[in-house]
């Protein structure tokens, strides 16, 4: 099995995903949004994270902005999926540090 095309990040973006990881609510999240095969409705995150509302919106932020996750909005409901190939990239790079 080939890739047509690997994923490069930039320094910068390597710095975003080590900082959303960094945080353990953040890891949490992002294990739940991986476990699952179809895209992970704020309202699950919520039944399992003690955490008000605002508080999960803001790390899912931070994983979106990081490239981790992308959201997908149905009106006003807002759902999470993981992108795989970002973190696989992140892991090439960490792995070439060795």
């Amino acid at each position: 099995m080939s890739t047509a095309h690997q994923l490069s990040l930039t320094d910068q973006q390597v710095a975003l995903i080590s900082r959303a990881l960094a945080d353990r609510r953040r890891y949490q999240i992002l294990l739940q949004i991986s476990a699952s095969t179809e895209a992970v409705p704020c309202a699950a995150l919520l039944k399992v994270h003690p955490v008000s509302a605002a508080t999960v919106s803001h790390h899912t932020k931070e994983l979106e902005r990081a490239g981790l996750i992308s959201t997908v909005r149905e009106g006003k409901y807002a759902s999470f999926v993981m992108q795989r190939e970002v973190l696989q990239a992140y892991a090439q790079q960490l792995m070439q540090l060795g």
